[in-house]
C-alpha cells in the first residue's frame, strides 16, 4: 500500500456542513490522505466563528487529532469600506462572504462569536498562525505536502512572505477558485463570468500566489463544479452508515446546493474524475475598475509575459463517479 499523501487544508469553514466542511470531510475520510492541519481565514464568514465551526465539526466526527489553525482576519488590501465604495461605482456584488451584512447570520464585528446550532466547541485552536504553520510543516516535510485551498488565498500569500522558497518546499498547490466560461444562469455569474468570490475577496493575495513558481498548480474553477448538486438521496444513502459523520450530515447537510469545494477535494484525491484539463496562463485583474478581482487567462504563447504562471484548469467532470465518491467516502 502506498504512503498517504500529506495535505494542508486552507478553508473558510462556514458551518455547520456546507460545501466548506463537506469538502473537508472527504479529505479526512480518505485513506489516501494524511491531513496535517486545517487553516482557517476569513472568507464566507469571519475567521473566529469559522474556527469554532471547524473545531466543533472535528469533535463531532472524532478527529480532534487534526489541528485547527487560525488564519488571516482580513485580506491583504481589500476592506469592507473599500468594497462598499467600489459597489457605489460599479454595482452590487451578488455575494461578498463575511461582509454580506444584509444576509441572515452575518455581522460587522469580526470578534463576535455567538452560539453554534451544532453546539459550541470545547477544544481550542492551535496557538500558531496559519502562515507560520504552513511554513513550519513545509520545512519539516520538504517536497511531500500538497496545499489544498478552497478559501481566499490570504494565508498562502502571508506564508510566501514568511518563506519565499515555499514553492520549492511544497509538492503542489490545488485550489478551488476562479471562473472562466461557466455555463450557468446563476445570477452570480450571468453578467460577470470571470468574477468568483475566493479570488475577488483577496485579489491581491490571489495575484501574488498565482504568480509564484509552484512545481504544480491545479485550478478547480466554477466551470467544473457549478452544475453539480447535493441531493436528499445522497444524504439518505450516507445516513445508512449511521456514523457520527453520517448523523451530522443527515441533520445539517445542505441539499440541492452546488458542490464547489467537494469537487475540488474529490479531484485532488482522484484526478481521474476530471475528464478534461486545459492549460492556461492565469492572473488576477487588480485594476480598481469594474473588473477588479476578475480571473484573467491566456492560452500558452498568448500571455503578456509579465510574470503570469501556468496552471492546469479543470474543465469537465465525470459527474456520476464524483457523486459515487462523495457518498462512499462520507459513508466510511
Amino acid at each position: 500500500m502506498s504512503a498517504r499523501r500529506k495535505v494542508i487544508i486552507d478553508q473558510d469553514t462556514l458551518g455547520p456542513a456546507t460545501t466548506n466542511l463537506q469538502s473537508i470531510a472527504l479529505l479526512l475520510q480518505s485513506p489516501a490522505a494524511e491531513v496535517l492541519g486545517i487553516c482557517v481565514p476569513t472568507g464566507d464568514h469571519w475567521r473566529d466563528q469559522q474556527v469554532r465551526h471547524a473545531l466543533r465539526f472535528l469533535e463531532i466526527i472524532g478527529r480532534t487529532d487534526v489541528p485547527v489553525v487560525p488564519g488571516a482576519v482580513m485580506p491583504l488590501v481589500n476592506t469592507p469600506e473599500a468594497t462598499a465604495q467600489w459597489e457605489k461605482q460599479h454595482g452590487k456584488l451578488v455575494y461578498n462572504g463575511a461582509w454580506d451584512l444584509n444576509r441572515p447570520g452575518k455581522w460587522a464585528d469580526p470578534r463576535h462569536t455567538p452560539d453554534l446550532v451544532e453546539g459550541n466547541p470545547t477544544t481550542r485552536p492551535a496557538d500558531e498562525t496559519a502562515a507560520a504553520f504552513i511554513v513550519r510543516q513545509a520545512r519539516a516535510h520538504p517536497g511531500e505536502i500538497s496545499l489544498w485551498c478552497a478559501a481566499p488565498l490570504t494565508d498562502v500569500a502571508q506564508a510566501l512572505a514568511l518563506e519565499p522558497a515555499l514553492p520549492s518546499l511544497l509538492r503542489e498547490l490545488h485550489f478551488m477558485g476562479g471562473a472562466f466560461h461557466p455555463m450557468t444562469e446563476a445570477r452570480e455569474f450571468r453578467h460577470t463570468p470571470r468574477r468568483e468570490f475566493n479570488i475577488r475577496f483577496d485579489a491581491e493575495a490571489a495575484h501574488a500566489v498565482l504568480r509564484t513558481p509552484w512545481s504544480r498548480v491545479t485550478c478547480s474553477p466554477i466551470d467544473v463544479s457549478n452544475h453539480t448538486r447535493s441531493t436528499p438521496e445522497m444524504f439518505a444513502a450516507i445516513a445508512k452508515s449511521d456514523t457520527p459523520l453520517a448523523r451530522y450530515l443527515n441533520r445539517f447537510g445542505h441539499r440541492n446546493r452546488p458542490m464547489w469545494d467537494e469537487v475540488a477535494a474529490a479531484t485532488w484525491l482522484d484526478e481521474s474524475l476530471v475528464t478534461r484539463f486545459d492549460d492556461y496562463f492565469v492572473d488576477v485583474n487588480l485594476d480598481c475598475g469594474p473588473g477588479y478581482g476578475d480571473m484573467l487567462s491566456w492560452d500558452p504563447g498568448h500571455e503578456p509575459g509579465r510574470g503570469e504562471r501556468r496552471a492546469r484548469v479543470q474543465k469537465h467532470l465525470d459527474d456520476a463517479r464524483f457523486y459515487e465518491a462523495f457518498v462512499a467516502l462520507c459513508s466510511r
